[in-house]
């Protein structure tokens, strides 16, 4: 008893200790604010700030209604009333994705990814990120994602056969919730694409393969998305986390699964390329991510990553390459379901310029339409809608649209001092009317035809968009993403005809940190999209 009162006395003191720490921090920060004179919107609540109205609204909508009444350049107060600063000049979004040593991801946000992923690619920053994205470029190349796309395709063809099979049993159709259905193709994908494994998520008896029980409890469950006090607390205040956490039931075991079979298959990835020297040979038919990894990494011509640093990959390629694209692809149906035109001239596209029913990526790379209709969708539905920088040291940040302060003065620059954080709102930036017209929150793939100039401005590594980000932390697959969102919508537009099946605007984009379609008629169902599915009739 008495070394338990020991040891809630000592937490109890650091918490007071770190508590006193954090509130004089706070107060130094918002005294020494370089940003205090920048425009926003007032409050809504002293502890809240403005977060609150982030969270209850839809995806960018109050950014870009804070746009118009504050300019290009603002800030709002996040939790205790700090201030976030948030920008859509395009100056200064290429200044700080561009000067990735200086802006960082937040410490906070790191530190959860790093409990699920380990020091992957999403989470190490400045000359390990560095070392870690010159190992894996070469598995992310256009002949690599060449080798993959037969994969994109056969898979796609496997979800076509599910939804044939379930539109024959419904009598001619079948209403479908299409996000848990590619979610489970592109898990298939990532599997073998990404290390040469089943998942077999597209099979009625998915669910027994223990990986994908595993995936399903750190990413799927629910009650694993929840905000739990506890976690939030150890995430906010990093001397709770030495102190054991609450995690949702079965997770430490599947975390342990995840970790076995990931040593398994770099085990055995690494035996392979040994035995052939690290070289492809007549027998050497790996293509996946991981073998291509291994490879490069053990070539050792850049350095070399340690196994713990290759093993955090695994986890790293099923999250970054599953639930984007799957999202991406809703979205796209989404959109097609409420532009029948589209569908229509799409699928037009699709049944008759290419004879093959199997694509190879350049095939698909050739079809304008497909390609006009996945960047609207990737402008309009930008999956991940925004993303947080931290400054790890002071520094100026250049504008090209100047700014009045409170004070009445022009300003072309923003001094910003170390730990301030930046909003980089990519879904905002997609649609934003200053540059891509007045017509910007409307689907029309046929804008690609004659873009406006000004969005050359947009610092996005691909489209002039910011949805793979720019600079050195733009997405290292977003090639692999594209081809694989291609591949399914050829496919599935070739061979079906898609409706809503419920009422348009009972339809909300809700985000985490990916934006997905919920119902606003059964929120607590999660996200999901139903759409009635029937198949095409050939003329």
């Amino acid at each position: 008893m008495h070394i338990l009162f020991q040891l809630l006395s000592s937490i109890a003191v650091t918490l007071v200790l770190y508590g006193s720490y954090l509130l004089f921090n706070i107060i130094q920060f918002r005294i020494n604010s370089q940003i205090k004179d920048v425009p926003g919107p007032p409050s809504k609540h002293w502890f809240w700030g403005n977060m609150k109205e982030i969270m209850d609204s839809d995806a960018a909508v109050i950014h870009e209604k804070w746009v118009e009444e504050y300019g290009h350049t603002l800030k709002y107060k996040m939790l205790f009333g700090r201030e976030r600063l948030f920008t859509m000049d395009t100056k200064a979004l290429n200044h700080v994705l561009m000067n990735h040593y200086i802006y960082q991801k937040p410490e906070a946000a790191r530190y959860n990814l790093s409990q699920i992923l380990g020091e992957g690619i999403l989470v190490t920053e400045e000359d390990k990120h560095k070392l870690q994205r010159k190992i894996m470029n070469p598995a992310f190349g256009p002949s690599q994602i060449r080798e993959l796309t037969e994969i994109f395709v056969d898979k796609s063809i496997e979800l076509r056969d599910v939804w044939a099979a379930r539109i024959a049993a419904g009598g001619g159709e079948a209403r479908i919730d299409v996000l848990s259905s590619l979610s489970k193709m592109t898990l298939d994908v990532i599997g073998l694409a990404g290390f040469n494994y089943k998942f077999n998520a597209l099979k009625d008896d998915g669910g027994s393969n223990e990986l994908n029980k595993a995936f399903a409890v750190i990413f799927g469950d629910p009650e694993a998305q929840k905000i739990r006090p506890w976690p939030l607390a150890q995430t906010l205040i990093p001397p709770l986390r030495g102190l054991p956490s609450q995690d949702p039931p079965g997770f430490k075991e599947a975390k342990k699964t995840m970790s076995r079979i990931g040593h398994n298959l770099l085990r055995d990835t690494q035996a392979s390329l040994r035995h052939t020297g690290g070289e492809k040979s007549e027998n050497w038919t790996s293509r996946d991510l991981l073998s291509l990894l291994v490879r490069s990494n053990m070539s050792g011509e850049q350095g070399q990553m340690s196994d713990d640093d290759v093993l955090a990959q695994v986890p790293t390629f099923l999250v970054a390459g599953h639930e984007t694209t799957s999202t991406a692809t809703t979205w796209a149906l989404f959109a097609l379901v409420r532009h029948p035109d589209v569908q229509h001239k799409l699928r037009e596209e699709l049944l008759y310029t290419l004879s093959t029913e199997n694509p190879s990526m350049d095939e698909l790379n050739s079809l304008p339409y497909l390609d006009k209709v996945v960047r609207e969708t990737l402008r309009v539905h930008a999956p991940v809608p925004g993303t947080m920088r931290v400054a790890a040291k002071d520094d100026v940040i250049p504008l090209g649209k100047p700014f009045i302060d409170k004070k009445g003065v022009a300003r072309d620059s923003v001094l910003v001092q170390k730990g301030q954080t930046i909003f980089v709102p990519i879904l905002a930036m997609n649609r934003d009317k200053s540059l891509w017209g007045e017509d910007s929150m409307e689907f029309k793939p046929e804008r690609w035809d004659n873009l406006p100039a000004a969005v050359s401005s947009i610092p996005g590594v691909w489209g002039n968009l910011l949805t793979f980000l720019g600079g050195a932390r733009a997405c290292i697959g977003y090639r692999f993403s594209l081809v694989e969102m291609k591949a399914l919508l050829f496919i599935l537009v070739r061979n079906f005809e898609f409706e809503l099946a419920v009422p348009a605007d009972d339809v909300i984009a809700k985000s985490t940190v990916v934006q997905r379609p919920r119902l606003k008629s059964e929120k607590d169902a999660g996200s999901q999209l139903p759409l009635i599915v029937r198949l095409h009739q050939k003329a």
